[in-house]
């Protein structure tokens, strides 16, 4: 007698265990904090990666810093002669610009971000960000660049001082 009770309590015990069934709509997080996600309304569509979006490098993996052709000089030269002042004492901090360059060299995903010197998010003037992204899409100096002997595609960034509407430096 006691068996089929016993039976029974199991029984009921183990269809009263709530199990959780995963939501489908959670949001899935990227593979690294940084990431670019492709954005078909702003993106080039034609940019392919040449390893698929789980294979592109964060910068500090590259172990090298920016790597350009004509070195830092020829990107500075590029902003010093493309930029147009855009003259206003409220035009201080930072802008970060982020992209994915391609086995090939090429770039695409850029993503801005734009903070003070407290690196407080600021908006500043869309002028200033047009051209800073214009210029950085125009570079055409990106390395190719190998890890074991297979071509990679990695992360890259530019991080812009603008003081009173003026580029004062250009990091990295």
């Amino acid at each position: 007698m006691n068996r089929p009770i016993i039976i029974l309590f199991l029984t009921l015990f183990i269809f009263s265990c709530k199990t959780e069934k995963e939501s489908q709509n959670a949001k899935e997080y990227l593979r690294w904090v940084g990431d670019i996600e492709k954005d078909t309304l702003n993106d080039n569509l034609n940019f392919k990666v040449c390893n698929g979006d789980d294979q592109i490098l964060q910068y500090f993996n590259l172990g090298e810093g920016p790597v350009y052709k004509g070195e830092k000089s020829k990107v500075l030269n590029k902003f010093k002669s493309n930029f147009k002042q855009v003259t206003d004492k409220e035009q201080n901090g930072l802008i970060r610009i982020r992209f994915v360059v391609n086995c090939e060299g090429k770039a695409d995903r850029f993503r801005i971000l734009q903070s003070d010197y407290n690196y407080q998010e600021i908006q500043f003037d869309k002028r200033i960000i047009t051209q800073l992204t214009n210029i950085t899409k125009g570079i055409e100096s990106w390395q190719i660049l190998y890890r074991d002997e297979v071509l990679i595609d990695y992360y890259m960034y530019l991080i812009i001082k603008i003081t009173d509407g003026e580029i004062t430096e250009i990091l990295p």
